[in-house]
């Protein structure tokens, strides 16, 4: 799948913007811990870490538990902004036979070149039980995301993005079932208008893909709805969990 690969300016852009803020990381906090049952000494990877925002706040909320990150982007893991980051991919986690207590994947899962060598991967370093965790924008799940109400064109890049019913089934091929699956509605930005000033093509996959011309349409759609006042910007990203 792998649609990308990340460059020092993609890294940037996603340090610069991705990173949601504390107050609306909690609606996560809250999906997450009913799938994970954090506790001390809690083993968790955050795999595909990018620049690291989700492995610190784990290190915030379960500052007894052990949080790993790996990351195979060299340009994402000089700007990660916990350490260490270990290099490493789902086919190849340099992690110890069954040594993890959970492996969360955030919105990485469509750069994953072979699903079912990552399924086997992981089931090796998780411990009986523990689950994954993956939270993604899945193909044809778009109607809740509001980058595409303004990148329309964008659609078809989602549709490239692995299923969550090919999600399971690769996952399926090294035993794992699938334990929950839910929409999680996040405040991904204050407003439009911060909405629109924060946009950076380079850190979103769909909008890298689609034309200039594409891209400029976009843009302006979103500035002429963010001239006027809003409310927050909500999106629903989906929270699959496997065992």
């Amino acid at each position: 799948m792998a649609l990308i690969a990340y460059d020092s300016a993609d890294a940037a852009a996603f340090a610069q913007t991705r990173h949601l803020r504390d107050d609306d990381l909690a609606v996560w906090r809250a999906a997450i811990g009913r799938y994970l049952g954090p506790r001390p000494g809690m083993r968790l990877l955050d795999l595909g870490c990018g620049t690291g925002s989700w492995a610190r706040a784990f290190r915030t909320w379960w500052p007894e538990s052990e949080i790993l990150a790996v990351e195979p982007s060299a340009a994402m893991r000089e700007r990660a902004v916990v350490e260490p980051v270990l290099a490493g991919s789902a086919e190849d986690i340099p992690v110890a036979d069954a040594s993890l207590d959970g492996v969360w994947l955030s919105t990485v899962i469509h750069h994953v070149a072979d699903l079912e060598a990552a399924a086997r991967e992981i089931r090796r370093v998780l411990k009986p039980g523990a689950p994954v965790l993956i939270r993604s924008a899945f193909a044809g799940r778009h109607e809740a995301i509001s980058l595409f109400r303004w990148f329309p064109e964008a659609v078809a890049v989602l549709d490239r993005y692995p299923s969550i019913a090919g999600v399971e089934a690769a996952f399926a091929t090294a035993g794992f079932s699938t334990a929950g699956c839910e929409p999680v509605a996040q405040v991904t930005a204050p407003s439009l208008a911060v909405a629109a000033a924060g946009l950076r093509r380079e850190a979103h996959t769909p909008l890298q893909l689609i034309s200039d011309e594409a891209y400029a349409a976009g843009v302006a759609r979103l500035a002429e709805a963010a001239s006027a006042p809003s409310g927050p910007v909500v999106d629903a990203l989906d929270l699959l969990v496997l065992r």
